[in-house]
């Protein structure tokens, strides 16, 4: 992998096997929290163990308590044959390309064959209603995937932050990445829109997923990240722009009449 971007450092555990193979997704704290979710189901359900940590030194100081156990907000896991990456504070956005280019080279000293990145989309246009996924893919045989799986294209339209970033780098790398952009209240953690995008994973991948506790314990769950964003905002600075929105005119977005 060729990239003139330096990432941050990826602090493996002792012992730990970076060359995993197969599948790599990543979630990170966007709209509605629908990354992070997801990928936390994932990591739960196929329980991967965590393999590592990303540090620096302008990383807020903070540690997210977890069944009592305290965790770095940014962490790698691994399984056979799948690895997920998750980052569970936001960052200013000048951190974007820094944390795409690590996701990059975890996605190359991994060994994975495609990339899935999970998010969340704002569509102001409409009362929200939720339950619309649309897909992105780098490459051919990644946007034949989404068709196949019956995922909405966006075919015009622009993606911002480190999901817009690691989209073009897949494309100019030719490397096989797929952005799953689940439509996710713009107020508070949005589990319900997160099962979408872990369904849609299945579809893919043909990884059992189920959904059945995600969604009996969505409410929880919602509440659960709701608390860890308020006691984090006293550490952290305010998140900058709204990320991924659909037809609202005025900045990124992504025209919903050219879908």
């Amino acid at each position: 992998m060729e990239t003139p971007f330096k990432p941050y450092a990826l602090v493996l555990n002792k012992g730990a096997d970076p060359r995993t193979g197969g599948i790599a997704i990543c979630g990170f704290s966007s709209s509605g929290m629908v990354g992070v979710i997801a990928a936390s189901h994932i990591i739960s359900t196929l329980g991967l163990e965590q393999q590592g940590t990303v540090l620096n030194a302008e990383f807020p100081a903070v540690a997210l308590i977890q069944d009592e156990v305290p965790k770095h907000p940014v962490r790698v896991y691994q399984g056979e044959g799948i690895g997920v990456f998750t980052a569970e504070i936001q960052f200013e956005d000048d951190k974007d390309i820094a944390l795409a280019t690590t996701v990059l080279e975890w996605f190359s000293k991994g060994g994975f064959d495609q990339l899935i990145i999970v998010d969340g989309l704002l569509r102001p246009d409409k009362d929200f209603e939720g339950g619309d996924l649309y897909g992105v893919g780098s490459t051919d045989a990644m946007r034949e995937a989404l068709r196949s799986a019956g995922i909405e294209p966006i075919r015009q339209g622009v993606v911002s932050g480190i999901t817009g970033f690691l989209l073009g780098e897949g494309d100019r790398l030719g490397m096989d990445i797929v952005a799953l952009l689940a439509e996710a209240h713009p107020m508070y953690p949005d589990a319900r829109a997160a099962a979408i995008a872990v369904e849609a994973i299945s579809d893919l991948t043909g990884l059992d997923l189920p959904l059945s506790d995600l969604l009996e314990n969505a409410r929880t769950i919602e509440d659960s990240v709701r608390e860890m964003i308020e006691r984090a905002k006293s550490v952290l600075p305010d998140p900058v722009g709204p990320g991924h929105q659909l037809g609202d005119g005025s900045g990124p977005g992504m025209d919903p009449s050219v879908m």
